[in-house]
């Protein structure tokens, strides 16, 4: 059972690969229409806006441009609509802003009645970059509030199928990362197994395509958002010489967020491979307490924990994980995760009014999946050894950099995580909630400065936070789990003799947040920025109790 309805999320998010420069996903819904005019320098304003004055944002919510009417299904509760303008809801994004962003004195003071309101969201931002060149803020973006809804209900519109960009502009390769047992990616007629390349969709070239109707078909084909559309695909399996094409239907798709689970005979003793893909799906609690009493069963010495397509998800439960990783006596006491707010608000958490409280290690269930307040199982180890990518994100970084805050060895082997240290609250207005950085996170140390991710300690020329272990390319030539695939193969190695000389040529990426400052042909999509978060659970009801 999942039991997401009626929760509201925090969320640490991820970067979504997209072919075109801000916003993440559709802004701005009906209203975005409403207005067409664009900053022209001599339009004069007509709401009394004066620069550098805010009035609360409350002042101006939910007055709409297209108001909703009847009951929103998700509270049940009619919707706050009333009739408005779209310079009012530019107003309330100013001064909601104004109040919350993280960088709010860096984001330029404009005219709200001159834009429409999803030109105007993607402008109330910062500019400037990092130490390193890279955008402070590359996540950015808003969805369809009905969009989001759904997706907090555990389920999202899909094949089950998650690809892997190993090059995500021309000349492109698309591949198979894993499927989901049972649904249409992993069923006939399409059959796709890891390291398939996608050559072809709807006719268009994957590959070479570079036009704008291209790159909007071969998004609307990756990431499809009704249930019940088909999209024709031509792949190249692996092995095979002969391309073959297939139609998928898309479905709403809820994901098996513990994929693999298995133990290894290996010369450091008996290992643990846990496949953790999903922290988003409240089944991931359950999936995990029957995870390490495996492996607790199999009498495991050390933990290899793959996070290579793990986007993120409940911070409750990557807290759960950590403290199941550790044990009681290298975590009792001490914080997991602590939120830091823009500087007009240094102890107040400024959307709840509620003091700033740090997150502990959680050493019982909260609730899920499984009956809250249950003993968590724990490995009690020293050290665990992750497999990391570039859609390693947010509540996956938190576990990481969570468990180094309180002395635990964190060994990476693969590619630069994507440097998600930042989180928001996402918040409804006239049917787009908006997605805008209002904290970071930091561990027991005070550290949270990761925004170029964490590269393993022989990666080229990437400013991330450099961690033991092996820059490797993943390797999609064999299946997760297999103790020959490179990154697998990398950790045992180097757990077996970390004194030796024993990581390869380093081959793995570099850091997402410097590629995002690389100007050039646009990036196909291929995870929705709803499956790259990090998400603090408020609950209301629906869970266990």
């Amino acid at each position: 059972m999942r039991f997401g309805r009626g929760m509201r999320w925090t969320l640490v998010f991820a970067a979504l690969l997209t072919l075109s420069g801000c916003g993440g996903g559709g802004s701005g819904g009906a209203q975005a229409s409403a207005a067409t005019s664009t900053h022209s320098g001599t339009t004069a304003s007509t709401d009394g806006w004066t620069p550098g004055v805010y009035a609360p944002a409350s002042v101006y919510a939910a007055r709409c441009a297209v108001p909703r009417t009847g009951t929103d299904p998700y509270t049940g509760k009619p919707y706050p609509d009333v009739p408005g303008t779209v310079t009012d809801q530019n107003n309330w994004l100013r001064s909601w802003t104004h109040a919350l962003y993280y960088w709010y004195n860096e984001v330029p003071d404009l005219d709200p009645s001159l834009y429409s309101t999803s030109q105007y969201f993607n402008l109330m931002k910062t500019t400037q970059t990092d130490a390193n060149g890279a955008p402070k803020d590359r996540f950015h973006f808003s969805y369809p509030t009905a969009t989001w809804e759904a997706m907090e209900e555990g389920s999202s519109v899909g094949y089950g199928v998650q690809w892997a960009a190993v090059n995500a502009t021309p000349p492109r390769k698309i591949v198979v990362a894993y499927t989901q047992p049972g649904t249409p990616a992993a069923d006939a007629p399409a059959d796709l197994v890891r390291g398939a390349q996608l050559l072809d969709v709807d006719g268009v070239d994957v590959v070479n395509g570079t036009s704008t109707a291209d790159i909007d078909t071969i998004n609307a084909a990756l990431a499809p958002t009704t249930d019940g559309e088909t999209h024709s695909f031509t792949v190249l399996d692996p092995g095979s010489s002969t391309p073959r094409t297939f139609t998928m239907q898309a479905q709403n798709i809820t994901d098996q967020p513990v994929l693999l689970v298995k133990t290894l005979a290996t010369a450091a003793g008996t290992v643990g491979y846990i496949l953790y893909n999903d922290q988003v799906d409240v089944s991931a609690e359950s999936e995990l307490i029957q995870a390490i009493d495996t492996l607790n069963s199999d009498g495991v010495s050390n933990l290899v924990l793959d996070l290579r397509y793990n986007g993120g998800g409940l911070l409750d439960l990557a807290s759960e994980l950590a403290y199941m990783i550790a044990g009681p006596t290298q975590t009792a006491g001490e914080t997991f995760y602590v939120q830091q707010f823009n500087d007009q608000h240094p102890t107040t958490n400024p959307v709840t009014g509620t003091p700033i409280t740090p997150l502990p290690f959680l050493d019982t269930t909260q609730g899920f999946s499984v009956k809250a307040g249950q003993a968590l199982p724990t490995l009690d180890l020293s050290r665990v050894f992750v497999l990391t990518g570039a859609d390693t994100c947010s509540a996956s970084e938190a576990i990481m950099n969570g468990l180094r805050g309180v002395g635990i060895e964190v060994y990476q082997f693969g590619s630069t995580t994507c440097g998600k240290p930042y989180g928001f609250y996402p918040q409804d207005n006239c049917g787009t909630t908006y997605f805008s950085i209002e904290f970071k996170g930091v561990n027991a140390e005070g550290f949270g400065d990761f925004g170029d991710g964490f590269s393993p300690q022989n990666t080229a020329s990437s400013p991330g936070v450099k961690l033991p272990g092996c820059s490797v390319a993943d390797d999609f030539s064999h299946a997760l789990g297999d103790p020959h695939e490179a990154v697998l193969s990398a950790a045992l190695a180097y757990m077996a003799d970390p004194s030796a000389t024993v990581c390869p040529a380093a081959t793995g990426g570099g850091s997402p947040a410097l590629q995002a400052k690389e100007k050039g042909p646009a990036r196909i999509r291929v995870r929705s920025p709803l499956r790259q978060m990090l998400i603090v659970p408020k609950p209301r009801r629906g869970l266990l109790p």
